[in-house]
């Protein structure tokens, strides 16, 4: 089959013969610089689509993070607001405490006042 390829170079000269084989080369080196060219493109689209990839990743991975942080900022101001209910219950309480306490004490006094009269 070869020999059919060159068939058509029979009774060139030498000179168009030289032009023709340099031509060639120059396909051939164009054929494989453009096989590695297609391999880069190839090789570059896979990394693009790998980091591609990996930012939507990190997207998806960003909206669970703001959803997450949203939920313990919620909790934390709930928190918050039962802390400050549980305080202002106990200052109630102490307040409740301290006018016990003062009414105990003034039921002591009266208790040692008529006790003072009883023995009297």
């Amino acid at each position: 089959m070869s020999w059919a390829v060159e068939e058509w170079k029979e009774g060139l000269s030498p000179r168009v013969l030289q032009k023709i084989h340099e031509l060639e080369s120059q396909v051939d080196k164009l054929k494989k610089e453009r096989q590695q060219r297609q391999y880069q493109l190839e090789t570059l689209e896979a990394a693009l689509q790998k980091q591609k990839q990996k930012v939507e990743n990190e997207k998806n991975e960003s909206t669970i993070l703001k959803r997450e942080n949203q939920s313990l900022m919620e909790l934390c101001d709930n928190l918050e607001k039962a802390k400050q209910k549980i305080s202002h219950d106990l200052q109630v309480k102490e307040s409740q405490v301290s006018i016990q306490s003062g009414q105990l004490n003034s039921c002591k006094k009266d208790i040692e006042r008529l006790e003072q009269e009883l023995k009297r």
